[in-house]
């Protein structure tokens, strides 16, 4: 199995199953009628993404020794779960409309509220379902872990990492917040909450999984290569979302052109454009980031400004480099053949232009 469109639809498609039987057993049977709009908000929210956190949790398994199991689907999957949570808990917090091109888990049920005619604010009834819809999959992503069916020997190895995984995501989350009320910040400061948020996450970390997975340990060549490679493609991967957020197209990302300078996200790139713009043009950034209503001209100003100064191309080479680095360090590490060069792929993957 390699990483060619038709073995990821493959593992797609294992892990898609996996999270439908799953999350079909978790709400109780028949679901009451109110509990419903629980289920098919997790079902939504779950059905969209490319399940990249499974895929190098996957390729690490089968990097250190691991054959195909359905096991090992179902321990990748619950990665999806973790995902889905701090997506709607992200949203909640930088007040987003819309995820995957649909409304966002807690404008969906600000919805359900209204057209319900209820008692009370219909806002504060949509983040306060969010909230706990977040907390609901968190604990899930947990369960489904544990009760993966994979030996207990193995899971004990990759339990810490697993402990160490969800701490570091709250952690970042507390830090993107903290930037935000701080302002103004340095690339390296952005680069600590994309690290911590987003990076580690999404590809460090499932890598160690699967390593210790079919390990049964933790031995140090694994934290070299998850450190060497799947930290570089990290930050790779989050520099892309960056550009991504400000010049994606919204067909492709889901959410509308621009949303991330209306939310004031202070990225990598925003920083980059601060540090390297004009006193005058720099300024025009601070006015407009985190306008919520920047209009469309607005956007192109601040899409202008973040070009001229450079930092676009500046973040395109560093993506550059970063990735040049992963693959490199690809090159010595003791895992199969086939998983070195379904990593080199997916690091390409994961840092392209149509993430």
């Amino acid at each position: 199995m390699t990483t060619d469109a038709a073995s990821m639809d493959t593992l797609r498609a294992q892990v898609d199953r996996s999270l439908r039987e799953f999350v079909e057993r978790q709400l109780p049977t028949p679901v009451e009628e109110e509990l419903e709009p629980l289920r098919t908000a997790a079902h939504e929210l779950l059905s969209g993404g490319k399940r990249l956190r499974p895929a190098f949790c996957y390729w690490g398994w089968r990097g250190a020794g691991g054959t195909d199991v359905p096991e090992i689907f179902t321990a990748a999957a619950s990665l999806e779960l973790l995902q889905a949570s701090a997506l709607v808990h992200d949203d909640v917090m930088d007040k987003s409309d819309l995820r995957r091109g649909m409304p966002a888990a807690h404008r969906r049920f600000q919805t359900l509220h209204e057209k319900s005619g209820w008692h009370g604010s219909a806002e504060q009834f949509g983040e306060g379902a969010a909230i706990l819809l977040g907390n609901l999959l968190l604990i899930w992503s947990g369960e489904m872990w544990r009760t993966s069916g994979l030996p207990a020997r193995s899971l004990a190895a990759a339990q810490p990492v697993h402990d160490h995984m969800r701490t570091e995501l709250m952690c970042g989350q507390y830090l993107d917040l903290l930037e935000q009320a701080h302002g103004e910040g340095t690339f390296e400061s952005a680069l600590r909450v994309a690290l911590f948020k987003s990076g580690k996450y999404s590809v460090e970390q499932p890598l160690r999984l699967g390593l210790a997975l079919a390990a049964g340990e933790r031995a140090p060549w694994m934290d070299e290569l998850c450190e060497k490679y799947g930290t570089r493609v990290g930050i790779a991967f989050q520099l892309r979302d960056d550009i991504l957020g400000v010049f994606g197209d919204p067909a492709q990302t889901g959410k509308p052109a621009g949303d991330d300078l209306r939310e004031g996200k202070r990225t990598m790139l925003v920083a980059r454009t601060l540090a390297a713009a004009s006193p005058a043009a720099a300024e025009t950034v601070r006015r407009l980031l985190g306008d919520p209503a920047l209009d469309e001209q607005g956007v192109t100003t601040l899409r202008d400004i973040i070009d001229g100064a450079g930092a676009l191309q500046e973040c395109e080479d560093l993506i550059g480099d970063y990735l040049g680095e992963a693959l490199a360090s690809l090159d010595q590490a003791p895992i199969t053949a086939e998983a070195r060069a379904a990593l080199a792929e997916l690091a390409v993957a994961a840092t392209s232009r149509n993430t």
